[in-house]
């Protein structure tokens, strides 16, 4: 038993905490494959992967900001609204204004950032609960998209829907595959070699227990493996499509996000705001500006998330953004996140999305009604966080616990709390 709990600690990183690193990814995978199953093919074939992401993305860009809120205590039941708002707003700013629609998404832009600074300023500085200042917000947004719109659609004009409806162009020889859509996963696939490559350097820098060349080799080719398949699956679709512009905005936040919440003093002050605020005010954190410019984040990716979809519908509508809170929360917490903050990733609350959109999607090519696929997707939540939730309790396996143990520094634990919860490793917060 020894020996395989060592086994499984180097293949998936060296420590008791990677061990666990790809138990989220595997757990969609396994999602996949079941409904890969049950749909006689259907799921990974290549237009319904495009058609999957290109729907999803803009939640997933919600459930990025919505991490971060969530990480730092608070909760924003805006963001649908702030969403069917500016795209509104927008639409409106390119009929009736005649503005070019580059500076139509600046536009937008502007206005979520306005916005969030509007409601950070009650939750950081006037001290008003996030939950009481963002229900008040989605009632103010969803009441100022309603009678901007007159409730009425507004079309946008076509470069504009290439944000949402885009996709890679077709260039380069014929090679029967969407060209760009091959060199990005090639990227990708260097990415994951060069990733592996250096964490083997660091560990021998820093002298600790070498890993076995070929457990390296084997985690490099999984990985590997699963990107090739995926880049084939986008890159081989109907001609004129490939890999969608909405999916690459995605990726560069999930980049650009994930480098700043693990590599920066700025995104280390959420998680401590979030684990202890009262102690890293002490250490020199500004609690105040911290929650002022989480909610002014999440409003500016709500304003672009709101873009994407108006621009994918060619027209903003009073419906827009229905239910989007619920469905950005509902991700940020399957990925992992700690409801009393300090806890969660930028990858987890991306992984936890796929997992809803996956099982969403797959309900409906199984020709599960709507109404049937929200009581299913509910009682699904529940009852696997109310069963990892239980068997925490008892001392057995806990998936959450698992999962939030993932993608933590590999960095001492801080002693467990009165209440047995969970908490980020503890790291010196940086002042300024």
């Amino acid at each position: 038993m020894s020996r395989l709990k060592d086994l499984q600690k180097n293949l998936f990183g060296g420590t008791t905490s990677n061990a666990r690193q790809f138990g989220m990814i595997f757990t969609l995978v396994a999602i996949v494959v079941l409904f890969q199953i049950l749909t006689d093919g259907l799921t990974l074939r290549s237009d319904n992967l495009i058609a999957l992401f290109q729907q999803n993305s803009y939640i997933l860009i919600l459930a990025i900001g919505m991490l971060m809120v969530i990480v730092a205590g608070h909760i924003d039941l805006s963001v649908g609204s702030v969403a069917a708002f500016t795209g509104i707003l927008v639409a409106k700013s390119m009929a009736d204004w005649n503005l070019p629609w580059p500076v139509a998404i600046l536009f937008g832009l502007a206005i979520g950032a306005v916005i969030g600074a509007w409601q950070g300023f009650w939750v950081a500085y006037i001290g008003v609960p996030a939950f009481i200042v963002t229900l008040a917000g989605m009632l103010l947004f969803r009441g100022g998209n309603q009678f901007i719109g007159n409730a009425n659609t507004i079309p946008v004009p076509e470069g504009f829907r290439v944000i949402g409806s885009g996709f890679l162009p077709e260039t380069g020889p014929n090679t029967g595959y969407n060209n760009l859509t091959l060199l990005l996963g090639l990227a990708g696939c260097i990415a994951v070699v060069w990733r592996e490559l250096h964490a083997r350097r660091v560990r021998r820098e820093m002298n600790a227990e070498p890993i076995p060349m070929w457990i390296s080799i084997l985690r490099m080719a999984v990985m590997v493996g699963v990107l090739v398949f995926v880049t084939l699956r986008f890159a081989s679709g109907r001609v004129g499509t490939s890999f969608p512009v909405s999916g690459i905005i995605l990726v560069a936040l999930v980049l650009a996000y994930s480098f700043y919440t693990r590599n920066t003093a700025g995104g280390r002050h959420i998680y401590a705001v979030g684990g202890n605020s009262r102690a890293a005010e002490l250490s020199g954190v500004k609690l105040k500006r911290v929650n002022f410019y989480v909610m002014m984040n999440m409003s500016i990716l709500a304003a672009l998330a709101g873009m994407i979809f108006v621009a994918r519908s060619a027209a903003s509508g009073p419906q827009d953004g229905n239910g989007w809170e619920l469905d950005a929360i509902a991700a940020v917490f399957i990925g992992g996140a700690a409801v009393s903050g300090g806890i969660g990733t930028i990858s987890g609350s991306i992984v936890g999305g796929l997992v809803m959109a996956v099982l969403n999607n797959g309900l409906q090519l199984m020709g599960v009604g709507a109404d049937r696929v929200q009581i299913i997707k509910g009682l699904v939540l529940l009852l696997a966080v109310a069963l990892d939730v239980y068997n925490k309790r008892q001392g057995r396996f806990s998936v959450i616990g698992s999962i939030t143990r993932t993608f933590r520094r590999d960095t001492p634990t801080a002693p467990p709390s009165s209440s047995g919860a969970e908490r980020e490793p503890a790291k010196t917060p940086v002042a300024g």
